[in-house]
């Protein structure tokens, strides 16, 4: 009998609808004309779900007995007898009631596929086992119940149920999830964003590491060996040698750049056993590699070039990480070596040769730190054999290759980033190795063609002398050339012109070969010279305009770019300072006084740090100073700004782009100077609009309660007015609640400016929440008796002012009642979250939209108010200033459904137990 398939559907957490997906799977199939019955399903009370049961056989469960209580369970037998193509069975990770035939559920399951019957199920990301401590570190839930990930990855199939998190806390509110009385503590505790968001990413990485292995397995079966680049995959080759914990770092960090990217690290093996490396040196790697989060293998083969790229393309590789030769220059000429083999045959794969110090060790490194650790390269030259493109390109693919971007940044760090200087059109070193190409060809060809004679015509002799001008031409330029060319021509006239052995021609033709021989040398090497001048050129435009493009970018962005303008100026042309100066008397142009507006130098920077020094040009700090008179570069900039730097004399090709520098840094200073004076006037706007706001609300706020108590006292004493005593009581209690509205009135302005001073005394106490909101409750009215509270018994207490908190809690309720609907009354609730108590007060008016919950919490600020009657607007920033001074935090969130919730958060004064699940075992 065929095994059964097993189909699961994974959710990201419960009411994401993998029961509602499964039972619309098994109408799909009952319509089609398959047998189909529900094993087991838990609806959880949920209308849609109950309803997508109608029309389906549903097999009645089993009743257990179990300490004096009774349960009901799947009925395994039942489903075994009745045996159906396919049967649906909620819930894998559940564990069965003592006295079931298995402990759990998916054992059942098991039994059920090897009898032939299709299973469908269903199983949450919190219940896999090997994420149990992970869920557990996110969500603060343990999960009792669990399922090895095996079972779930030797399903036929697994289908990810998706919601995004707003959605899901938009079913829950709605009440499509739980019970009503359910919502609020589950929005505040499992079904918060952060935590559905985590969990929807490990459901996401999981189900991508099982298509993964489905994909693998299905390379396997079709035999397909080429890379399908869907997931980044890093080999790194490993010799044993030192230079390996610098690759695998490297190749760490290539993976890292890549969400969900596998590190492999391989070493190969020959087939003789004598691999030369160090067994000790492979072990550690192998530990680092293991701590990294990689994986260590080892493969056979006397062809190391072939035996890396058949382990990468068996492991569907899309990066291979090798270590730059450490063979001389000479194992180079005479062999491509691994590196520049593999990277000729890696075809998809992307090559990086990395260096590392045992490739460069024999070269000492310089002792002065302004000088390049590695001998120039032009712009274009690959760091290995094998790599073309941009500095630090390899491989056959054109990507570019950490090792050049790793090198970059060392050298930036040690000396800047430099234009290229104008030189010669050729180093001084390819002029002497085209001497020594002269002093050494020319007498090879000489005595070559003094064996042959007779054999050859002059014409031919000429050619043959004439190559190697052109040679040496290309190595050396038009100097070198040029004398190869003179000493070619003597040797053709001593030993090959007749008369032979004589400096003197006898013939007027041969006069004429050699002064065109002469002539054609000097031109291909002007040629050559040329060409090299023409490319210094080009590349130094190149740096030009990138440096450019970099200063209009910094600029246009309104950054406060004059510190960056300035660290940039002095590493492009590697000078020791830059400082930009301004004169501090321009009304007297003699004997000019000047001081500095910001500077950078070289001998205070640090990794990592810039080395700016700023002068507070503003507050006239300090008295001027004179210029130094050692200054090699001064740049005007404008009338009494210039710009000087230090360090080196620069050539009038560079003084092009520094005046570009000086130009962009007066336009920085400008911005910098507009932005301060902007930020000095906003709290002298800010302090207007207060002040405005107080002197609007404060003007109808102190009138009013004085009016009313006012006109109550006036009542009170006319002797011509014949009051009853209930006229008289209620005179004396207008008048009383008037006064008591300019008493809180008056308080909370006090309060406020107490905050602003920062001289609010503050007495925290142990105190729990169920002692502080009734009388904070009572102390509203009978208006606060709509309102409902859900405080848990075991909620820990918090560390607060008892007396500050219960004004807090004053002012955000009623608020909440000041803009909630009748006939939905603002709810209280609260929850322990880690070493914090939340006290979240939700109400469902029309809420405030993300982008102005911050303007509530502003000092007379009535958000969508149009008159005074209200308040003066102080109620929120009161309450946030007087939280924050308790140790606590308030802010306001969107209640899903529609509304504001007020979270307030207050330390605990003991760390509180952990929280219960928000459902029974089998859902959190």
């Amino acid at each position: 009998m065929a095994r059964g398939t097993l189909r699961i559907y994974l959710g990201a957490a419960p009411g994401v609808g993998k029961t509602y997906a499964a039972l619309d799977e098994a109408h799909r199939r009952a319509e089609r004309g398959t047998d189909v019955v529900v094993g087991f399903v838990e609806t959880h009370g949920r209308p849609r779900t109950t309803a997508m049961l109608e029309g389906l056989e549903t097999i009645p469960r089993q009743i257990i007995e179990y300490r004096g209580g009774s349960f009901t369970e799947m009925d395994l037998n039942a489903i075994l007898a009745r045996h159906p193509d396919v049967a649906f069975v909620d819930e894998l990770a559940h564990t069965n009631i003592p006295g079931s035939r298995h402990t759990k559920r998916w054992h059942d399951v098991q039994d059920l596929l090897a009898a032939g019957i299709d299973v469908i199920s269903t199983v949450n990301i919190q219940h896999l086992e090997s994420l149990n401590d992970v869920v557990e570190t996110i969500t603060g839930v343990p999960q009792r119940e669990t399922v090895p990930d095996d079972v779930v990855r030797r399903a036929d199939q697994v289908e990810l149920v998706d919601m995004a998190p707003e959605a899901l806390r938009r079913r829950m509110a709605h009440g499509n999830i739980y019970t009503p009385e359910k919502v609020d503590a589950a929005l505040s505790n499992y079904f918060r964003v952060g935590n559905l968001t985590a969990l929807r990413e490990l459901a996401l990485l999981w189900l991508a590491g099982k298509v993964d292995d489905q994909l693998d397995r299905y390379r396997a079966d079709h035999g397909i060996g080429g890379t399908w680049e869907t997931r980044e995959r890093v080999v790194v080759a490993l010799t044993g040698g030192p230079e390996g914990d610098t690759l695998i770092r490297r190749a760490s960090r290539i993976a890292a750049r890549s969400k969900g990217a596998d590190l492999l690290a391989v070493h190969v093996t020959r087939s003789d056993g004598l691999t030369g490396a160090d067994p000790s040196a492979l072990a550690r790697q192998r530990a680092l590699v293991e701590s990294l989060g990689g994986s260590y293998h080892q493969v056979i083969g006397d062809d190391v070039p072939t035996a890396l790229l058949d382990f990468a393309r068996a492991a569907n590789a899309t990066q291979l990480v090798l270590g730059a030769s450490r063979r001389g220059r000479l194992a180079r000429m005479l062999s491509p070596g691994i590196g520049s083999t593999t990277t000729s045959l890696s075809g998809p794969i992307d090559v990086h040769m990395v260096t590392h110090a045992q490739a460069w060790g024999h070269r000492p490194l310089p002792l002065d730190e302004d000088a390049a650790p590695w001998p120039e390269k032009p712009t274009g030259t690959a760091d290995t054999a094998g790599g073309t493109g941009t500095t630090g390109t390899t491989g056959t693919t054109g990507r570019t290759g950490t090792a050049g971007r790793a090198r970059a940044a060392g050298s930036t760090r040690r000396s800047g980033r430099h234009l290229p200087g104008r030189r010669t059109a050729l180093a001084p070193r390819r002029r002497i190795v085209a001497m020594l190409l002269t002093a050494a060809l020319l007498p090879a060809v000489t005595a070559g063609l003094d064996a042959t004679r007779g054999t050859f015509n002059q014409a031919t002799e000429m050619l043959a002398y004439l190559l190697v001008v052109i040679v040496v031409a290309l190595v050396g330029g038009f100097g070198p050339a040029l004398l190869c060319a003179v000493a070619s021509s003597l040797l053709l006239n001593y030993f090959f012109t007749a008369p032979v052995a004589e400096w003197r021609i006898a013939d007027g033709d041969n006069v004429l070969a050699l002064l065109g021989f002469v002539l054609v040398a000097s031109l291909v090497s002007r040629v050559v010279a040329t060409s090299a001048r023409r490319y210094e050129q080009a590349v130094r435009a190149s740096a030009e305009a990138a440096t450019l493009s970099v200063l209009a970018g910094s600029v246009l962005r309104g950054e406060d770019a004059l510190p960056a303008l300035l660290a940039q100026a002095r590493e492009t042309f590697g000078m020791t300072s830059v400082t930009l100066l301004e004169r501090t008397d321009g009304d007297q142009p003699a004997g000019e006084r000047w001081r500095p507006v910001m500077s950078v130098h070289a001998d205070t920077a640090q990794p990592g740090d810039t080395g700016i020094r700023t002068t507070d040009t503003e507050a006239g700090a300090g008295a001027g100073v004179e210029v130094d008179a050692g200054t090699e570069v001064d740049i005007p900039i404008r009338d009494g700004l210039r710009l000087t730097l230090a360090g080196r004399a620069l050539p009038a090709a560079d003084r092009r782009i520094l005046t570009a520098f000086a130009a962009q840094a007066a336009a920085a200073l400008d911005q910098h100077r507009l932005r301060a004076a902007a930020a000095q006037a906003a709290p002298i706007a800010a302090a207007d609009k207060v002040r405005t706001a107080l002197l609007t609300a404060v003007s109808h706020d102190l009138r009013t309660p004085l009016a009313a108590a006012g006109a109550a006292i006036n009542g009170l004493r006319e002797q011509d007015l014949d009051l009853t005593d209930d006229e008289r009581g209620e005179l004396l209690a207008t008048a009383d609640e008037s006064l008591g509205k300019l008493a809180r009135l008056v308080e909370n302005l006090l309060d406020m400016s107490r905050l602003q001073a920062g001289t609010l005394s503050v007495f925290p106490h142990v105190t729990g929440l169920d002692d502080i909101v009734p009388p904070a409750l009572d102390e509203i009215g009978p208006q606060a008796d709509t309102v409902t509270v859900r405080i848990p018994d075991d909620l820990p207490a918090v560390l607060a002012d008892p007396a500050l908190l219960e004004r807090v809690i004053v002012n955000l309720v009623a608020n909440a009642l000041r803009y909630a609907p009748a006939d939905q009354p603002p709810t209280i609730t609260a929850s322990a979250l880690g070493h914090r108590v939340e006290l979240r007060v939700i109400d469902r008016g029309p809420g405030i939209p993300a982008a102005a919950r911050d303007d509530v919490f502003q000092p007379f600020q009535r958000l969508g108010d149009r008159d005074n009657t209200t308040g003066v607007g102080l109620g929120l920033a009161l309450s946030r200033g007087l939280t924050e001074a308790m140790g606590g935090t308030l802010n306001p969130d969107e209640t899903p459904g529609g509304g504001l919730t007020m979270v307030l958060s207050l330390p605990t004064a003991a760390v509180p137990e952990p929280e219960p699940e928000p459902e029974p075992e089998r859902e959190p």
